[in-house]
């Protein structure tokens, strides 16, 4: 991989953040950024139910959370059942939709039922999640919802039809979050980084190389940092602390918002 994909310095974790008395729900969970959200919440004190197909990287996720002042519950499942997604929501003070997958192909090529699955987890999953946890969060005065977007639910790229969708259609869905649950207390963001170190992104530089005709190293220097001016891949880390920042309690007035991490992409 090229020298561009090196971590950066490591955030720091905000100071005084306290959820112990919240519980939060995470999805795709196991890993990447959802196991950075996990543990960063539960290092806040939250509760977590922990949602994800992988009950073995759930497992691995509970033990290294061992020891962290919020418990971390693993809680397989599969988002494409959705009633049991919506359930899986009652209750949480928390909520954050960031489970997704990746496909890259022409749009003459891509498989119409990989569109609708993606379209499922990554949009349908999350309006029952919401659904299913703001009536807690009503009858509490109190709630928050993070949905882990993207910079392509800001920007299109080709090749990425039902992400990019499945993106567009998740930010119209917070800011509708946003403005009806503004009178209850309960607000509802959108965080969007760039190309974030994890397993999905990794597929998608093998993906990219195969569609673009190129290889691995081109794909990380010249189609995914072509248009950011840091040049270096998000850690899971980073999106995790935007996270934990947007549940606290100064954050009260920031809603309907999607929070740029792209590296200046979204700049020009």
């Amino acid at each position: 991989m090229s020298a561009s994909t090196t971590p950066g310095p490591g955030p720091r974790l905000s100071d005084g953040l306290d959820l112990s008395r919240r519980t939060a729900l995470v999805t795709g969970a196991a890993g990447g950024i959802g196991r950075a959200c996990t543990l960063r919440l539960a290092t806040a004190g939250a509760r977590v139910r922990a949602v994800d197909l992988d009950a073995e990287g759930l497992t691995d996720l509970v033990a290294a959370a061992s020891g962290l002042p919020g418990p971390v519950e693993a809680h397989p499942l599969d988002l494409t059942d959705l009633d049991a997604a919506e359930r899986a929501a009652a209750g949480v003070d928390i909520l954050v939709n960031n489970a997704g997958l990746q496909l890259v192909r022409p749009i003459e090529d891509f498989p119409p039922e990989v569109f609708s699955r993606v379209l499922t987890v990554m949009l349908e999953a999350p309006f029952r999640l919401v659904r299913g946890a703001l009536p807690h969060m009503y009858a509490q005065g109190w709630g928050r919802i993070v949905n882990v977007s993207s910079v392509h639910g800001l920007r299109a790229s080709p090749y990425k039809s039902a992400y990019v969708a499945a993106k567009h259609g998740l930010e119209g869905l917070s800011k509708v979050a946003a403005l009806e649950g503004a009178a209850h207390g309960v607000t509802s963001n959108c965080v969007n980084p760039g190309y974030v170190r994890t397993p999905l992104v990794e597929r998608q530089i093998a993906d990219q190389a195969e569609a673009h005709g190129i290889s691995p190293e081109r794909v990380v220097a010249e189609v995914m940092l072509a248009d950011t001016a840091v040049k270096r891949l998000v850690e899971p880390e980073e999106v995790a602390e935007a996270v934990a920042y947007l549940c606290g309690p100064h954050t009260s007035f920031v809603t309907g918002a999607s929070l740029s991490m792209d590296g200046g992409w979204t700049a020009h």
